[in-house]
């Protein structure tokens, strides 16, 4: 059985505790602060947790304007859809507050990543925050608070929206796999390192862990830059959770010895048919679970499903650099002149490399998709559109 190179050798049932859906739902506070607002007396900043530096080493980004927060995102200092969104909100308000031109720091920041929906949610929420201020008559300082306001509005939103994520997809997967002690397996990063709460995808095994119905968390190393192994497993320790890391192309090994008992991942755009962009290697898990018949959930805000994209086709995917893959390196060690494109090569001078960011699973394979306001499943135009209508639930 795969359970015998678990990263914990245990897998006894923990004691269940308590988990109810009843309002309001209780919302935790990441244990890990991957975004702030601070106010030192040299003037407001943006503080990130550097996440190209982790597990090596826990160190904060300062901000001070939306050039340093553009690069923070195109390197993936700060990344996760949920997160972005947060980061995008607090850029535009970063600007404001400091007397930058708004309206260009926010096209820079919307455009920093190109498949997140939410980082250009979160923009467009600050800012027309800001222009309804100024529209007003409010001055700069007003203005800048208004978009402060929104940032932070938004930044609590989605810590409540984890939390009712987790409560739906725990009786999710409890209503598909009665009887708990469920074998997850997971792709990239989707806890509080991207999230204002404890995550999307990682929320719900980390609920079920809490209740004792997680056996084991299989987590995919996923590419590019390892975000699953060094992030996820990084976060599934601190949480005591047993969980095994793997690497991406083993994932099929594990389906066809029965250990997977359903697939939980994130995601970074959902067009208004279903088509879900997520980490690149989401689409072939996708492929197993339907050859298995195992469930494949996406968990997301309901701010990641965009009616303004069509279908699966009209998805911008991020093309990577492609040292990413030809070279090894490791981003959270210090190096004196270490600069992108310097690591060890594992491919010869002049391969060229195709490493898109994300891939793109059709409708047809996600067995639901869950977000704050509920679950759709069948994953069908109609079924999302009803509910990003619908109350919370």
């Amino acid at each position: 059985m795969a359970d015998q190179y678990a990263q914990s050798g245990e897998d006894a049932r923990p004691t269940e505790t308590p988990m109810s859906s009843a309002h309001p739902v209780d919302v935790k506070t990441p244990a890990i602060p991957a975004i702030r607002w601070a106010e030192p007396p040299e003037g407001p900043v943006l503080v990130l947790l550097d996440q190209t530096r982790l597990p090596g080493e826990e160190t904060e980004l300062v901000c001070t304007d939306a050039p340093a927060l553009v690069q923070a995102i195109r390197t993936l200092a700060v990344r996760g859809a949920p997160l972005l969104g947060i980061a995008g909100a607090y850029g535009v308000a970063l600007a404001a507050v400091r007397g930058f031109d708004v309206d260009e720091a926010a096209g820079a920041i919307a455009g920093a990543r190109p498949t997140a929906v939410n980082l250009g949610y979160g923009v467009r929420r600050a800012l027309t925050a800001y222009r309804a201020a100024v529209a007003d008559g409010a001055g700069q300082e007003l203005a800048g608070a208004a978009a402060l306001a929104a940032a932070r509005a938004l930044h609590r939103e989605d810590a409540e929206a984890s939390a009712r994520m987790a409560v739906h997809g725990l009786e999710l997967l409890d209503e598909l796999l009665p009887g708990g002690w469920h074998r997850i397996l997971t792709h990239c990063n989707t806890g509080a390192l991207v999230s204002g709460g404890e995550g999307t995808a990682f929320a719900v095994a980390l609920a079920a862990h809490r209740k004792g119905r997680l056996r084991r968390l299989w987590v995919d190393e996923t590419r590019p830059l390892l975000q699953g192994s060094r992030l996820t497993a990084y976060e599934a320790a601190r949480a005591g959770m047993p969980y095994t890391l793997l690497t991406d192309n083993a994932a099929g090994s594990l389906f066809a010895a029965g250990e997977v008992d359903a697939v939980l991942i994130g995601a970074d755009r959902i067009a208004a048919d279903g088509s879900v962009a997520n980490k690149v290697g989401s689409y072939p898990l996708a492929v197993l679970a339907r050859y298995h018949h195992v469930p494949f959930i996406v968990v997301a805000p309901g701010t990641t499903v965009d009616p303004d994209t069509p279908d699966g086709a009209a998805i911008e995917v991020e093309q990577r650099a492609g040292h990413e893959v030809t070279e090894v390196t490791a981003p959270y060690v210090p190096m004196s002149g270490f600069e992108a494109g310097s690591g060890i090569a594992v491919a010869p001078l002049g391969t060229q490399a195709y490493n898109p960011a994300f891939d793109v699973t059709p409708p047809e394979l996600v067995t639901a998709i869950v977000t704050e306001r509920g679950i759709v499943s069948p994953v069908t135009a109609g079924g999302l559109e009803e509910l990003r209508s619908a109350p919370r639930l």
